[in-house]
């Protein structure tokens, strides 16, 4: 019955039909950035560098209603026909979403709108319609024509800048608006205050504080021109402030123009010009005179910014080099993009950084790094960056972490962190993995002793998320906290992952303590029904109870019990055991997967998407549950589901992500998937192997050393793995270690129509798991 489903479903995905042209572009011209922007994948199309501070992108649309504003989460949406204008901080892939900072409107012409306008009404702001014919989106550069007033924009952008070029119609005057009230995710009162100074050289800085997902959030600009100002204002917007019209020195002065306020717009008037517009524009969080000198920090016009930016990209994007038919290169290629975007730069070039304090700090030695979504980011995100970024990406990523706790008020380490600011969005205390993910595949250059403390701190912060009554009992009640079934066992795979690291340290008594609460996910398994389930203060499972049923601020978060009850990385034997064994937990993943989703309606619930069944790719909880069947034998089944997932779940178009890329976790399980081996449980050292979706790839690992992965005889037919060998040698287990992979080397598959169903079925054959492997390499 599988086979009937299953191969269809893959074929019926003929943009990843193992055939066609296998041309091998540079790995940059290979990325397109529009992929993700339609549907919900809520990435953004414009110009970054990698991992930088500026995501200088347009935004179609930011006034809306907070339920409304969820499709444009990235400021940009494919769908939408009008360009508001361009902000410079843009989230990629995020479930909510802020941002949309310091946004630039050009006009042309006599008339200068001062407000957005309504889409339907062409003219009625300074929005502008546009068609995607014109748009080009490569890694560092976004180009696009504004229909309306004929104005070519360009985007291109540095780590700390973000660079604008305009090209207006010939004999028209020409303009900016600068409107600082824009804001997506925008709300009344969100604009706390701002200011605009326009200084004796004409460099224009300012700031402003807003109240929106992370609240009190400052951040400073600087921007210069290629042409001297002919005139300008300044104006408040609020309407508790009479608007008198612009407010400036007027033209030919050289006195210095300030204004503050809640609702500011500048309005910049140049006259003719006779070449494009240059417009720079340097970010900080620390004050106006960071910004000054991250400008000057990267000197350089549109080109030079550009090219410098441009070879970044090529040297991130080199780490892996794949062969694959031309829709499935472009596909993995622009998921690896999507991966080295965050977490983002947010130390200044001097290293200054405002972090969770609100207070400015200096990061010696490091660049201070924020936009942490690690209840996404942990699983797959991070542990990729650990093979494809230098070993210092990882080490500043673990620095940050660390000097977040030693300036957070509550002195833990980050939840969901950005410009150095709280959200509390999410559940666990998922830097822990993070952390000792790095330490056990020997990353170094932080301070491990105060990192553990920062983990067992975290762990033991009683009033965070019922983590008292967890500790306390070993499970998180559901009468005292919300979603407890799903923080029992996120808290129990976390206390691993401290126990991992502590014993590796020689910290015994740490590793003890944790190696208990890693077994706490069992407090909340109902053996007799085979699910997950939140229990009472009592002891007694909460009733009446329904595994299909997805509520926020249920027993679970972000799913229900068909996926959650998958989630103990650490221990997937014991789940097995407790399940019945083999067979039983086969026949379950089964039905997870062939669920008649007919019987479900899941559309009040905005981040569930990509559905196959009960598995749900759109979001983080499924992502390792495909895996699973090699821990009961079965990994050829592994290879199946594997094969209706990125059949399903993931093509070259604007709408080819199932559901929010979430910081970059989504496509790195494309890119480990592609690869034919993925992170289950991030600690352990051990990849799961699945099976490859590309012919060959190059993994240029940190240190210099190289790991070749190929797939012989792959094709759309041949889907299954007949054998598998590492440096020449039979390969008969379902998990390659990270030192093997570290070590350089090859990894070789075959690929065969049917199944052997002999390969990696044994219980020494399969991954760790504490119940079966109490020591993992």
């Amino acid at each position: 019955m599988h086979k009937t489903i299953l191969l269809p479903l893959f074929l019926a995905s003929p943009a990843f039909a193992q055939s066609g042209s296998r041309v091998a572009t540079a790995p940059i011209d290979a990325v397109d950035p529009m992929i993700g922007t339609g549907g919900e994948g809520h990435t953004f199309p414009g110009a970054t560098a990698p991992f930088g501070m500026v995501q200088l992108s347009p935004d179609t649309d930011t006034g809306c209603e907070l339920r409304a504003c969820y499709g444009h989460a990235a400021g940009y949406r494919y769908e939408d026909p009008t360009i508001q204008g361009f902000s410079h901080t843009h989230f990629s892939g995020a479930g909510h979403s802020d941002l949309g900072d310091v946004l630039v409107a050009p006009q042309s012409g006599a008339d200068v709108k001062l407000d957005p306008g309504d889409p339907a009404r062409p003219g009625s702001g300074y929005r502008s319609r546009f068609d995607h014919a014109t748009e080009t989106a490569k890694p560092g550069y976004y180009a696009v024509t504004l229909a309306d007033q004929g104005i070519r924009a360009e985007l291109t952008a540095g780590t700390r800048v973000g660079v604008h070029r305009y090209t207006f119609p010939a004999g028209r005057p020409v303009h900016l608006v600068i409107d600082l009230r824009s804001s997506l995710y925008d709300y009344p009162g969100k604009i706390l205050w701002s200011g605009l100074h326009l200084r004796p050289d004409g460099t224009l800085t300012g700031f402003r504080e807003t109240r929106g997902w992370a609240p009190g959030r400052k951040l400073y600009f600087a921007m210069r021109f290629s042409a001297p100002l002919t005139d300008h204002g300044f104006v408040d917007r609020d309407a508790a402030v009479p608007y008198k019209g612009f407010q400036g020195p007027g033209r030919g002065s050289d006195a210095v123009a300030e204004k503050l306020g809640r609702a500011l717009e500048a309005r910049l008037d140049f006259g003719l010009l006779a070449r494009p517009l240059e417009v720079t524009v340097a970010l900080s969080g620390v004050d106006e005179a960071g910004a000054v000198a991250n400008l000057e920090a990267e000197p350089g016009g549109f080109d030079a910014i550009r090219t410098r930016t441009a070879a970044a990209w090529a040297e991130a994007l080199g780490a892996v080099e794949i062969e694959a038919p031309a829709p499935m290169r472009r596909t993995v290629y622009t998921a690896l993009y999507h991966t080295l975007l965050a977490p983002s730069v947010w130390s200044d070039a001097d290293g200054r950084y405002r972090g969770p304090d609100d207070q400015v700090h200096a990061a010696k030695g490091f660049t201070f790094r924020s936009t942490f979504s690690l209840w996404d980011t942990f699983r797959a995100e991070h542990p990729l960056l650990t093979l494809v970024q230098p070993e210092q990406t990882t080490t500043d990523i673990v620095r940050s972490l660390v000097e977040s706790r030693q300036h957070s008020p509550h002195g833990i380490l980050p939840v969901w962190q950005f410009a150095g600011r709280e959200t509390w969005t999410m559940i666990g205390y998922h830097a822990a993995p993070v952390i000792a993910d790095a330490y056990m595949k020997g990353i170094r250059g932080f301070d491990a002793d105060a990192a553990l403390d920062a983990m067992v701190a975290s762990a033991s912060y009683a009033p965070y998320g019922g983590l008292g009554g967890y500790m306390a009992r070993g499970y998180v009640p559901i009468d005292k906290e919300p979603e407890a079934a799903s923080k029992t066992v996120e808290y129990a795979y976390d206390d691993w992952t401290i126990a991992r690291m502590a014993r590796a340290m020689g910290r015994t008594e740490i590793a003890d303590r944790f190696d208990k609460r890693a077994g706490n996910w069992r407090n909340s398994f109902d053996a007799k029904t085979g699910w997950l389930r939140a229990r009472l203060s009592t002891g007694g499972f909460r009733t009446p109870f329904d595994p299909t049923a997805i509520n926020y601020g249920s027993d679970y978060t972000e799913g229900n019990a068909w996926q959650y009850s998958w989630f103990m990385p650490q221990d997937e034997a014991g789940l097995i055991r407790l399940l019945g064994g083999d067979a039983k937990a086969v026949a379950k993943l089964d039905a997870m997967f062939d669920f008649d989703t007919s019987k479900v309606d899941y559309s009040h619930a905005e981040d569930i998407a990509g559905l196959i069944g009960q598995y749900i790719h759109g979001n983080e909880p499924s992502h390792h549950v495909a895996y699973l069947y090699s821990y009961a034998g079965a990994p050829w089944r592994t290879q199946e589901r594997l094969a209706q997932i990125v059949g399903s779940q993931y093509k070259p178009t604007p709408d080819g992500l199932a559901g929010n890329d979430d910081l970059g976790q989504m496509s790195a399980w494309l890119v480990f998937t592609a690869l034919g081996f993925y992170p289950v449980a991030p600690g352990s050292n051990e990849y799961v192997i699945g099976r490859p979706f590309i012919d060959r790839a190059v993994l240029n690992l940190p240190g210099g050393k190289r790991f070749v992965v190929v797939a012989d005889g792959l094709s759309t037919a041949n889907r299954y793995i007949a054998r598998v060998t590492l440096n020449g040698v039979a390969l008969d287990r379902s998990y390659i270690r990270d030192g093997e992979i570290r070590a350089g080397g090859e990894l070789r598959f075959t690929m065969a129509t049917t199944p052997n169903k002999r390969w990696a079925t044994g219980k020494t054959a399969r991954p760790f798991s504490i119940s079966s492997s109490p020591k993992p390499d």
